[in-house]
This record gives structure tokens, sequence and C-alpha cells, in this order.
């Protein structure tokens, strides 16, 4: 039997936007800390875990320390060393690392990840493995409220051209053991079907107030990116979600408007105390590059792009994923590239204005 949603507070309204926050927000370019993953990282993940090459990276703060981290296709001691390996190379759908270091600008030190044997990252969610019904299980968006955590996933029918992928349906896994076990509710499912290219596939969670946000895009890269929220003790509960439709909030995911127009791909949110202000990052596949948006609110206005990480310094670059304990003007993110298939910690500077 599913466990329901634990208790938290009560929801309240979005307030206005501060009158102290800043009114815009620049960002410089990104630049390397330290790489987290795979062989020679801080982590060193290979020798310690038998994660050779993974990718991908969300954060959040589980409420008691730590922020926990999800990466996605993962690879052992026979992956081959750039992108994705082979299937016979020690494959997982996913895995999971938790770190309680906060002292961000040498790095970001795992104490641990979830293993199945000792010495052995273990999956978190069960996949299919099979091409054209259920490819793999990728997470896309974490959030921890009352104790519990949830990773909104996406499950990918099959991969397409670059930038291009097909999925199932997204939904939503919870843990209540502090990500060692995970359990995905049936009911809080998202479908995506030719007929129905559904907003939220991938997806950003963002917690503020008593709400938790929901940021979606439809399957790939392309999409425009769309904003629902749920009060924060119903995450599980789909019939609680509420979409932004431009102007309320409507209780149909079809009436959801865009919030900011594409090409988004793997895309993260956060509210930044330092700024006042709301932070989007994303890839623009069509520029190749990593960029920063910023807003009032959840709903808007979205600023123009901002370049945080360039593909021509970084080739095929991905990813962005925003560290949640960021303070002050310093910015951290997690990026991957597709050639060393791993993820380095970066970080950008802020500037109110």
């Amino acid at each position: 039997m599913l466990a329901t949603a634990l208790a938290a507070p009560a929801a309240e309204s979005e307030p206005a936007p501060s009158t102290t926050a800043a009114d815009g927000v620049t960002v410089t370019r990104g630049v390397p800390v330290a790489r987290l993953t795979g062989a020679g990282s801080i982590n060193e993940t290979a020798a310690n875990y038998q994660v050779y090459g993974t990718d991908l990276g969300i954060m959040w703060d589980n409420g008691a320390g730590e922020v926990l981290m999800a990466f996605g296709d993962t690879y052992g001691e026979d992956w081959g060393g750039n992108g994705a390996g082979p299937r016979e190379a020690d494959w997982r759908c996913n895995v999971l690392a938790k770190s309680s270091d906060r002292d961000l600008a040498d790095g970001m030190t795992f104490d641990t990840m979830v293993q199945d044997r000792p010495g052995h990252a273990g999956q978190l969610l069960d996949c299919l493995k099979q091409n054209g019904v259920e490819e793999t299980v990728i997470p896309t968006a974490g959030i921890a409220v009352g104790g519990r955590s949830y990773i909104h996933y996406m499950s990918v029918n099959h991969w397409g051209p670059a930038g291009t992928w097909f999925t199932n349906h997204s939904g939503i896994a919870w843990s209540d053991d502090n990500g060692e076990t995970w359990t995905k509710d049936p009911d809080a499912v998202w479908p995506n079907t030719p007929e129905w290219d559904s907003h939220f596939q991938m997806t950003a969670f963002a917690r503020h107030r008593g709400h938790v946000y929901l940021f979606g895009t439809p399957n790939g890269r392309w999409g425009d990116a769309h904003v629902a929220r749920v009060p924060a003790g119903n995450v599980l509960d789909k019939d609680a979600y509420r979409y932004w439709d431009g102007s309320d909030w409507s209780p149909s995911e079809a009436t959801a408007a865009p919030i900011a127009g594409g090409p988004i791909g793997e895309l993260s949110v956060q509210y930044n105390e330092y700024t006042g202000r709301w932070l989007m990052t994303y890839l623009d596949e069509s520029r190749a590059q990593i960029v920063l948006r910023d807003a009032p609110g959840p709903t808007g206005p979205w600023g123009e792009e901002q370049v945080i990480v360039d593909g021509a310094e970084y080739p095929a670059l991905y990813g962005g994923f925003l560290h949640p304990w960021s303070s002050g003007p310093d910015l951290y993110f997690a990026l991957t590239q597709w050639g060393p298939y791993n993820v380095t910690l970066m970080r950008s500077t802020l500037t109110r204005e």
C-alpha cells in the first residue's frame, strides 16, 4: 500500500515581488570548480562506486543537512570513455549521491552514494531497458517536503535525432529513507502520446512558501517552458496541481500557457535569496549554450537569455542544474559534457541590478 503524502505547512498565495528585490540580474560566464564524477574526480566515483561515466546531477536539499544529487544513465568499468556506454558496461539507468559539503569553492564532496553492494552505486528507479518500450528512466527534478524526497522522472520510449527523444510518460517517485529506496506512485503520472504532447515530461521542482512549483517542457530540447504548482503537502496528488494558463491557475494541463519560449532543455529553476529573483537555467540547443534567465515570480516575465557556458569552450555540453546551497553572489551548478560523459561543478557570479 502506498503511503500518503506527509503533512506540510498550508499553502500560501504567491506574494508580490519584494520592493527590496533586484529589478534584474546579470551573471558572469561559469568557470569550472571541480570534476565531481568519474576517474580522477574529487570523489573518485570510478574507484569508490563503479561510476565511470554518468550525466545530469539534479540536486535538492533533503531538509536534514544534505544535498541529494541524482544522475542519469551510468556506466561501470567497461564504459569506453566517450558518451553513453554499451549496455554491457554495468549500465544503471539512474544513481544518487549524498553530500553535506557546504564549502563549494573547492568542489562538492560526496559523503556516499546509494549502493546495492559495497563499493557499487545501485540503481534507484527500475527501468525495462527495452528500446521502443522503455529505454531508460531518468530523474529530471527533485524536492524534499517534510522528510520525504520526491523525484520527477521521465520514462524514455526511444531516442531520436540530436536533441530529440520520445517519452511514455513522466511521473513522481518518493523515498522516506533519505533516498535509499524509492516507490513510483502509479497515480502521479503525466502521460505522453503522439496525440498529446505533454508539457511536463522534463521538469524542475522549486519550493517557495507553501507551494511546490513544477516547471516543465515537452520531451526533447525544443519546447517551451510551462509551470504548475501544488500545495506542498500534496505533491503526489495529481488532481491538486494547478497550471498557469497565462492569467490564472487552472486544474487542466491542456490550458497551460508558455512562460518562456524555447528551445529549452534540461531545465533547472530556483528562487534566489540574494537577488530576490527567480532564476532559470537550461540548454539552448539552437545556440549550444547553457543560459540563465531571471524573473520576479515563477510565472515571469522571464528576462533575456544570458550565456553562462558556451559549447565552443565546452563541446557537447548539457545540463546546468542549480545547487540549492548557492549563497550570496556565487551561483553553483552542475554541467555535463557528452564527450567526457561526466559532471563538473561550475561557478558563476550574480550581480543585482
